[in-house]
């Protein structure tokens, strides 16, 4: 940003801040399971309605940490498989409502963290 044209910002949002007010939800513990080195959230969006699953759902042996698994997986596995750059579209199939399966196109965003480290963002395709 040129802060000579613009001047210094009003206000900064960090991505700590975001973290910390539940805006967006850390998932690098998993992340670094499926094989990706960066420090990795999803948002709020993506949790509630993706990650966490309904009761019926989890009645069936659905949970939290195997359904963030299963997005990074297939970030990971898009990434593999040829998609580059610093938004990565991809694909993920869910269970919901115990047996009804729900396809959903989600995007990763990698950017510099608040210290300038690559960093990724999961979304819907619909957020920024």
């Amino acid at each position: 940003m040129n802060d000579d044209f613009w001047g210094e910002p009003i206000y900064e949002y960090s991505r700590r801040q975001a973290i910390a007010d539940g805006v967006l939800e850390d998932v690098s513990i998993f992340a670094r399971e499926a094989g990706i080195i960066f420090p990795t959230a999803v948002t709020r969006r993506v949790w509630d309605e993706l990650v966490v699953p309904d009761e019926e759902s989890r009645q069936e042996g659905q949970c939290e940490s195997g359904r963030a698994w299963d997005i990074l997986w297939m970030l990971r596995m898009t990434v593999q498989a040829g998609e580059a750059g610093d938004e990565v579209r991809f694909p993920v199939t869910f269970v919901a409502s115990g047996n009804r399966r729900s396809k959903v196109m989600l995007k990763s965003i990698c950017r510099p963290d608040d210290d300038g480290g690559p960093c990724i963002t999961i979304m819907f395709e619909d957020e920024d």
